[in-house]
Protein backbone atom coordinates (compact mmCIF):
# COMPACT_ATOMS: atom_id res chain seq x y z
CA UNK A 1 0.00 0.00 0.00
CA UNK A 2 1.07 3.57 -1.00
CA UNK A 3 2.16 5.54 2.18
CA UNK A 4 1.18 9.13 1.74
CA UNK A 5 3.59 11.73 2.27
CA UNK A 6 3.36 15.73 2.61
CA UNK A 7 6.99 17.32 2.27
CA UNK A 8 7.14 21.48 3.76
CA UNK A 9 10.46 22.92 2.93
CA UNK A 10 11.45 26.68 1.85
CA UNK A 11 15.11 26.16 -0.01
CA UNK A 12 15.31 22.77 -1.56
CA UNK A 13 18.83 22.03 -2.49
CA UNK A 14 19.88 19.40 -4.65
CA UNK A 15 20.10 16.79 -2.68
CA UNK A 16 17.05 17.09 -0.86
CA UNK A 17 15.10 17.86 -4.55
CA UNK A 18 16.62 14.78 -5.23
CA UNK A 19 15.17 12.66 -2.43
CA UNK A 20 12.32 14.15 -3.07
CA UNK A 21 12.14 12.47 -6.39
CA UNK A 22 13.91 9.24 -5.62
CA UNK A 23 11.17 8.65 -2.67
CA UNK A 24 8.43 9.12 -5.70
CA UNK A 25 10.02 6.87 -7.68
CA UNK A 26 9.91 4.28 -5.00
CA UNK A 27 6.01 4.41 -4.87
CA UNK A 28 5.57 7.33 -2.17
CA UNK A 29 2.34 8.86 -2.80
CA UNK A 30 4.55 12.51 -2.15
CA UNK A 31 3.28 16.01 -2.30
CA UNK A 32 5.87 18.94 -1.78
CA UNK A 33 5.14 22.58 -0.51
CA UNK A 34 7.22 25.10 -1.10
CA UNK A 35 7.88 28.58 -2.60
CA UNK A 36 7.71 29.69 -6.17
CA UNK A 37 11.37 30.76 -6.00
CA UNK A 38 12.57 27.06 -4.62
CA UNK A 39 15.25 27.07 -6.65
CA UNK A 40 15.35 23.17 -7.72
CA UNK A 41 11.28 23.13 -8.06
CA UNK A 42 11.77 22.60 -11.96
CA UNK A 43 13.57 19.19 -11.38
CA UNK A 44 10.68 18.13 -9.40
CA UNK A 45 8.11 19.37 -11.90
CA UNK A 46 9.48 17.66 -14.62
CA UNK A 47 9.98 14.44 -12.01
CA UNK A 48 6.23 14.34 -12.15
CA UNK A 49 6.33 14.96 -8.39
CA UNK A 50 2.99 17.05 -7.23
CA UNK A 51 4.15 20.56 -6.19
CA UNK A 52 1.82 23.52 -4.59
CA UNK A 53 3.07 26.69 -3.50
CA UNK A 54 3.28 27.82 -0.19
CA UNK A 55 5.22 30.76 1.30
CA UNK A 56 5.39 30.51 5.09
CA UNK A 57 5.80 34.50 6.25
CA UNK A 58 6.37 33.31 10.37
CA UNK A 59 6.36 30.85 12.75
CA UNK A 60 2.79 31.17 13.16
CA UNK A 61 1.51 31.92 9.85
CA UNK A 62 -2.45 31.50 9.76
CA UNK A 63 -2.96 31.17 6.10
CA UNK A 64 0.03 28.84 5.70
CA UNK A 65 -1.47 26.64 8.42
CA UNK A 66 -4.77 26.46 6.61
CA UNK A 67 -2.76 25.72 2.85
CA UNK A 68 -1.55 22.84 5.05
CA UNK A 69 -4.01 21.52 6.50
CA UNK A 70 -6.32 21.61 3.40
CA UNK A 71 -3.30 19.47 1.67
CA UNK A 72 -3.39 17.15 4.60
CA UNK A 73 -7.14 15.93 4.13
CA UNK A 74 -6.97 16.49 0.61
CA UNK A 75 -4.49 13.98 0.02
CA UNK A 76 -5.00 12.12 3.43
CA UNK A 77 -1.38 12.46 4.29
CA UNK A 78 -0.42 9.84 6.76
CA UNK A 79 3.33 11.45 6.83
CA UNK A 80 4.31 15.10 7.29
CA UNK A 81 7.64 15.93 7.04
CA UNK A 82 8.52 19.22 8.23
CA UNK A 83 12.16 20.14 7.03
CA UNK A 84 12.90 23.97 8.87
CA UNK A 85 11.50 25.72 11.44
CA UNK A 86 8.94 27.50 10.10
CA UNK A 87 7.76 24.60 8.46
CA UNK A 88 7.68 22.51 11.56
CA UNK A 89 5.99 25.01 13.66
CA UNK A 90 3.13 25.32 11.19
CA UNK A 91 2.94 21.97 9.97
CA UNK A 92 2.44 20.97 13.69
CA UNK A 93 -0.48 23.43 14.01
CA UNK A 94 -2.12 22.13 11.01
CA UNK A 95 -2.13 18.80 12.09
CA UNK A 96 -3.44 19.19 15.62
CA UNK A 97 -6.05 16.57 16.46
CA UNK A 98 -5.24 14.63 13.34
CA UNK A 99 -4.18 10.90 12.80
CA UNK A 100 -0.66 11.42 11.52
CA UNK A 101 2.84 11.19 11.97
CA UNK A 102 5.36 13.82 12.12
CA UNK A 103 9.17 14.19 11.21
CA UNK A 104 11.16 16.88 11.62
CA UNK A 105 14.16 17.20 9.76
CA UNK A 106 17.66 19.26 11.83
CA UNK A 107 20.62 20.34 9.85
CA UNK A 108 22.52 22.48 12.84
CA UNK A 109 23.69 21.55 16.44
CA UNK A 110 22.40 23.92 19.02
CA UNK A 111 19.55 25.95 19.10
CA UNK A 112 16.87 23.83 20.61
CA UNK A 113 16.34 23.95 24.43
CA UNK A 114 13.61 22.65 27.37
CA UNK A 115 13.84 26.13 28.02
CA UNK A 116 12.83 27.39 25.19
CA UNK A 117 9.15 27.52 24.44
CA UNK A 118 9.63 27.87 20.28
CA UNK A 119 11.71 24.67 20.75
CA UNK A 120 8.40 23.23 22.56
CA UNK A 121 6.66 24.17 19.05
CA UNK A 122 8.85 22.41 16.63
CA UNK A 123 11.42 19.33 17.53
CA UNK A 124 10.12 18.96 21.38
CA UNK A 125 6.57 19.24 20.90
CA UNK A 126 5.05 15.83 22.14
CA UNK A 127 3.26 15.40 18.13
CA UNK A 128 6.46 14.82 16.79
CA UNK A 129 7.56 11.09 15.95
CA UNK A 130 10.77 11.74 14.61
CA UNK A 131 13.57 14.09 14.13
CA UNK A 132 16.17 13.40 10.99
CA UNK A 133 19.43 14.81 11.84
CA UNK A 134 21.62 15.03 8.85
CA UNK A 135 24.98 14.31 10.99
CA UNK A 136 25.34 12.26 13.59
CA UNK A 137 26.43 15.42 15.84
CA UNK A 138 22.98 16.86 15.91
CA UNK A 139 21.60 13.88 16.56
CA UNK A 140 24.28 13.29 19.62
CA UNK A 141 23.38 17.32 20.87
CA UNK A 142 19.78 16.24 21.37
CA UNK A 143 20.83 12.87 23.09
CA UNK A 144 22.71 14.51 25.78
CA UNK A 145 19.78 17.71 26.74
CA UNK A 146 19.07 17.57 30.16
CA UNK A 147 16.23 18.44 32.37
CA UNK A 148 15.41 17.22 35.67
CA UNK A 149 13.59 14.27 34.25
CA UNK A 150 13.38 15.29 30.69
CA UNK A 151 15.11 13.60 27.87
CA UNK A 152 14.88 13.01 24.12
CA UNK A 153 14.21 9.36 23.76
CA UNK A 154 17.10 7.89 21.44
CA UNK A 155 14.40 6.20 19.27
CA UNK A 156 13.10 9.56 18.47
CA UNK A 157 15.99 10.64 17.15
CA UNK A 158 17.79 9.15 13.78
CA UNK A 159 21.21 10.29 11.70
CA UNK A 160 20.57 10.20 7.47
CA UNK A 161 23.18 11.91 5.98
CA UNK A 162 21.84 14.02 2.66
CA UNK A 163 22.92 12.30 0.00
CA UNK A 164 24.96 13.18 -3.25
CA UNK A 165 26.30 11.86 -6.79
CA UNK A 166 29.33 12.78 -8.54
CA UNK A 167 27.50 13.38 -11.68
CA UNK A 168 25.60 16.51 -9.89
CA UNK A 169 28.99 18.36 -9.77
CA UNK A 170 30.73 18.07 -13.54
CA UNK A 171 31.13 22.02 -13.83
CA UNK A 172 34.49 23.25 -15.08
CA UNK A 173 36.59 24.81 -12.73
CA UNK A 174 36.90 28.72 -13.44
CA UNK A 175 40.07 30.17 -14.74
CA UNK A 176 41.05 32.33 -11.76
CA UNK A 177 44.10 34.26 -13.63
CA UNK A 178 41.37 35.22 -16.12
CA UNK A 179 38.49 35.56 -13.23
CA UNK A 180 41.06 37.48 -10.41
CA UNK A 181 43.75 38.02 -11.67
CA UNK A 182 45.49 35.09 -9.50
CA UNK A 183 48.32 33.52 -10.98
CA UNK A 184 48.01 30.31 -12.31
CA UNK A 185 50.98 28.59 -10.42
CA UNK A 186 49.76 29.74 -7.22
CA UNK A 187 48.69 27.49 -4.12
CA UNK A 188 44.70 28.65 -4.17
CA UNK A 189 42.92 28.04 -0.60
CA UNK A 190 39.65 28.64 -0.76
CA UNK A 191 36.50 29.71 1.56
CA UNK A 192 32.60 29.56 1.14
CA UNK A 193 30.61 30.95 3.87
CA UNK A 194 29.01 34.08 4.88
CA UNK A 195 30.57 36.10 7.55
CA UNK A 196 29.13 34.73 10.71
CA UNK A 197 30.31 34.20 14.05
CA UNK A 198 30.19 30.82 14.02
CA UNK A 199 32.01 30.44 10.78
CA UNK A 200 35.53 31.55 11.98
CA UNK A 201 36.46 33.14 9.02
CA UNK A 202 38.71 35.61 11.43
CA UNK A 203 41.09 32.57 12.16
CA UNK A 204 41.33 31.99 8.43
CA UNK A 205 42.20 35.50 8.15
CA UNK A 206 44.65 35.32 11.27
CA UNK A 207 46.36 31.62 9.60
CA UNK A 208 47.43 34.17 6.93
CA UNK A 209 49.58 36.00 9.37
CA UNK A 210 52.01 33.15 9.56
CA UNK A 211 53.05 33.31 6.09
CA UNK A 212 55.30 35.48 4.10
CA UNK A 213 54.34 37.74 1.63
CA UNK A 214 56.55 35.95 -1.24
CA UNK A 215 54.94 32.77 -0.70
CA UNK A 216 52.94 32.04 -3.94
CA UNK A 217 50.05 31.26 -1.54
CA UNK A 218 46.54 33.31 -2.25
CA UNK A 219 43.40 33.00 -0.02
CA UNK A 220 40.22 33.10 -1.91
CA UNK A 221 37.11 34.19 0.62
CA UNK A 222 33.79 33.27 -1.47
CA UNK A 223 30.61 34.61 -0.34
CA UNK A 224 28.81 37.77 1.71
CA UNK A 225 32.26 38.88 4.13
CA UNK A 226 31.17 42.55 4.36
CA UNK A 227 32.62 42.80 7.81
CA UNK A 228 34.70 46.04 9.23
CA UNK A 229 36.56 43.71 11.55
CA UNK A 230 37.39 41.61 8.89
CA UNK A 231 38.48 44.05 6.55
CA UNK A 232 40.92 45.42 9.51
CA UNK A 233 42.36 42.22 9.59
CA UNK A 234 42.98 41.56 5.73
CA UNK A 235 44.81 45.15 5.89
CA UNK A 236 47.17 43.87 8.67
CA UNK A 237 47.86 40.94 7.07
CA UNK A 238 51.51 40.68 5.44
CA UNK A 239 49.36 38.48 2.76
CA UNK A 240 46.61 41.02 2.42
CA UNK A 241 47.06 41.81 -1.30
CA UNK A 242 46.82 37.68 -2.16
CA UNK A 243 43.54 37.87 0.00
CA UNK A 244 40.48 37.72 -2.38
CA UNK A 245 36.82 38.49 -1.51
CA UNK A 246 34.56 37.79 -4.36
CA UNK A 247 30.83 38.84 -2.71
CA UNK A 248 28.03 36.25 -3.40
CA UNK A 249 29.02 33.98 -6.24
CA UNK A 250 26.50 31.63 -7.87
CA UNK A 251 28.97 30.02 -9.04
CA UNK A 252 30.71 29.00 -6.01
CA UNK A 253 31.38 25.49 -6.87
CA UNK A 254 32.98 26.39 -9.61
CA UNK A 255 35.47 28.90 -7.75
CA UNK A 256 35.99 26.33 -5.24
CA UNK A 257 36.59 23.72 -7.32
CA UNK A 258 39.77 25.95 -9.23
CA UNK A 259 41.36 25.60 -5.66
CA UNK A 260 44.21 23.49 -4.08
CA UNK A 261 42.41 23.16 -0.82
CA UNK A 262 39.25 24.01 0.70
CA UNK A 263 39.07 25.29 4.45
CA UNK A 264 35.77 25.97 6.20
CA UNK A 265 37.18 27.52 9.92
CA UNK A 266 33.68 27.02 12.00
CA UNK A 267 33.99 27.27 15.37
CA UNK A 268 30.43 25.55 16.84
CA UNK A 269 27.07 24.68 15.29
CA UNK A 270 27.99 22.97 12.24
CA UNK A 271 25.90 20.26 10.71
CA UNK A 272 27.15 18.76 7.14
CA UNK A 273 28.74 21.96 4.94
CA UNK A 274 27.83 21.79 1.94
CA UNK A 275 30.31 24.00 0.69
CA UNK A 276 33.05 21.08 1.96
CA UNK A 277 30.78 18.31 0.62
CA UNK A 278 30.95 20.68 -3.18
CA UNK A 279 34.65 21.05 -2.52
CA UNK A 280 35.38 17.50 -2.20
CA UNK A 281 33.21 16.15 -4.30
CA UNK A 282 35.54 18.26 -6.89
CA UNK A 283 38.62 16.62 -5.62
CA UNK A 284 39.75 19.41 -3.83
CA UNK A 285 41.59 18.69 -0.32
CA UNK A 286 39.29 19.86 2.57
CA UNK A 287 40.37 20.92 6.32
CA UNK A 288 37.93 21.38 8.37
CA UNK A 289 37.41 21.99 12.05
CA UNK A 290 36.42 19.82 14.84
CA UNK A 291 32.96 21.48 15.06
CA UNK A 292 29.83 19.81 14.60
CA UNK A 293 29.38 16.85 11.83
CA UNK A 294 32.12 18.42 9.55
CA UNK A 295 34.67 15.85 10.86
CA UNK A 296 31.76 13.24 9.66
CA UNK A 297 33.06 13.94 6.11
CA UNK A 298 36.89 13.26 6.14
CA UNK A 299 38.88 10.01 7.29
CA UNK A 300 41.80 12.20 8.94
CA UNK A 301 44.97 12.62 6.85
CA UNK A 302 43.27 10.18 3.99
CA UNK A 303 40.50 12.46 2.85
CA UNK A 304 41.18 15.66 4.28
CA UNK A 305 42.70 17.18 7.61
CA UNK A 306 41.08 17.63 10.91
CA UNK A 307 42.01 20.54 13.44
CA UNK A 308 40.59 22.33 16.42
CA UNK A 309 38.67 25.05 16.00
CA UNK A 310 39.43 28.65 16.92
CA UNK A 311 42.94 27.91 16.05
CA UNK A 312 44.74 30.03 13.77
CA UNK A 313 47.61 28.92 14.51
CA UNK A 314 46.54 25.02 13.70
CA UNK A 315 45.17 26.24 10.72
CA UNK A 316 48.23 27.74 9.39
CA UNK A 317 50.16 24.52 9.94
CA UNK A 318 47.71 22.17 8.18
CA UNK A 319 47.86 25.19 5.51
CA UNK A 320 51.79 25.22 4.89
CA UNK A 321 51.26 21.25 4.85
CA UNK A 322 49.86 20.75 2.39
CA UNK A 323 51.35 23.66 0.43
CA UNK A 324 54.92 22.00 1.06
CA UNK A 325 53.65 18.53 0.03
CA UNK A 326 51.78 18.90 -3.37
CA UNK A 327 51.11 14.75 -4.28
CA UNK A 328 49.68 14.85 -0.62
CA UNK A 329 47.35 17.41 -1.49
CA UNK A 330 46.22 15.66 -4.75
CA UNK A 331 46.16 12.48 -2.82
CA UNK A 332 43.62 13.49 -0.08
CA UNK A 333 41.52 15.48 -2.80
CA UNK A 334 41.25 12.23 -4.75
CA UNK A 335 40.37 10.36 -1.67
CA UNK A 336 38.19 13.51 -0.77
CA UNK A 337 36.33 12.84 -3.97
CA UNK A 338 35.63 9.05 -3.38
CA UNK A 339 34.85 9.31 0.42
CA UNK A 340 31.56 11.27 -1.33
CA UNK A 341 31.19 8.71 -4.03
CA UNK A 342 31.06 6.11 -1.61
CA UNK A 343 29.91 6.91 1.84
CA UNK A 344 27.38 9.83 0.77
CA UNK A 345 25.19 8.60 -1.79
CA UNK A 346 21.77 9.54 -2.89
CA UNK A 347 20.66 5.92 -2.99
CA UNK A 348 21.28 5.14 0.65
CA UNK A 349 19.35 8.40 1.75
CA UNK A 350 15.96 7.55 -0.09
CA UNK A 351 16.86 3.98 1.69
CA UNK A 352 16.82 4.90 4.91
CA UNK A 353 14.63 7.38 4.95
CA UNK A 354 12.07 4.82 3.29
CA UNK A 355 12.51 2.81 6.41
CA UNK A 356 11.64 5.60 8.57
CA UNK A 357 8.71 5.63 6.21
CA UNK A 358 7.70 2.03 6.43
CA UNK A 359 8.41 1.93 10.47
CA UNK A 360 5.90 4.94 11.66
CA UNK A 361 3.01 3.50 8.71
CA UNK A 362 3.57 0.22 9.92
Amino acid sequence: MSINVLCITSHSDRPETETFIGLHRAGINIEVLCPPEAPHRHRLIEANVPVFDLTLKSRLDRQGIAKIRERITANKVQILHLYNNKAASNGILAAKRLPIKIICYRGIVANVSFFDPMSWMTYLNPKVDKIICVAEAIREYFLNMKLLGLRVPANKVVTIYKGHKLDWYNQTPLDLNHELGIPNDAFVVGCVANMRPRKGIEYLIKATYDFDQDQSVHFLLIGEMDNDKLRQLIDESPMAKKIHLTGFRRDAPELIAACNVAVLPSIKREGLPKTVIEAMAYGVAPIVTNSGGSPELIIQNQSGLIIPPANSKALAEAIKKLFTNPEFTKTLGANAKVRIRDHFKIATTIKQTLKIYDELTS
